[in-house]
């Protein structure tokens, strides 16, 4: 058989990878956004007409673009975490029940903005924090595992 530079059982695993590498670039793009979003609000409820406010798009736009990042994002970030749980055999010898903690944490926060969003009309500086909390999660998940094993469980990384 011919060789192959990916052998056939680590699909999978390579489709988690792909899966969660895209929903944190979404999400980081949203982060973006929503300080974007945020200065942008509040200049405008200032009524400073900054270089800021003169370049971008209208609040409404920049509001739609926001939740269309989120919407993006959870979807990714919902398949990461479904086909994590189908191709990692397990979770706590491969260390990685904290990092599933903080991206579930995290797809909580996103889905609760969503609801808000259609149910409650949280929309500007509301969206913002929601959408940099949810982030903050994510970033902890991805970024710390070296610091939960290295400083509180005091495992080499």
């Amino acid at each position: 058989s011919p060789s192959r530079l990916v052998p056939e059982d680590s699909y999978g695993m390579l489709s988690h990878i792909a899966l969660s590498v895209t929903a944190y670039s979404l999400f980081t793009l949203a982060a973006i956004q929503a300080v974007l979003l945020y200065l942008q609000n509040r200049q405008l409820k200032q009524n400073y007409n900054s270089i800021l406010i003169r370049n971008l798009p209208p609040l409404q736009t920049m509001e739609s673009l926001l939740f269309e990042l989120v919407w993006a994002g959870v979807v990714m970030l919902i398949l990461a975490i479904v086909t994590g749980a189908l191709f990692i055999d397990d979770l706590f010898v491969q260390d990685l029940a904290h990092k599933t903690l903080f991206s579930l944490l995290s797809l909580i926060v996103f889905i609760a903005l969503l609801i808000g969003r259609y149910t409650k009309g949280w929309r500007g500086i509301t969206a913002s924090r929601w959408t940099l909390a949810g982030c903050a999660l994510l970033m902890l998940a991805f970024y710390g595992s070296k610091f939960v094993l290295e400083l509180i469980f005091h495992r080499g990384g």
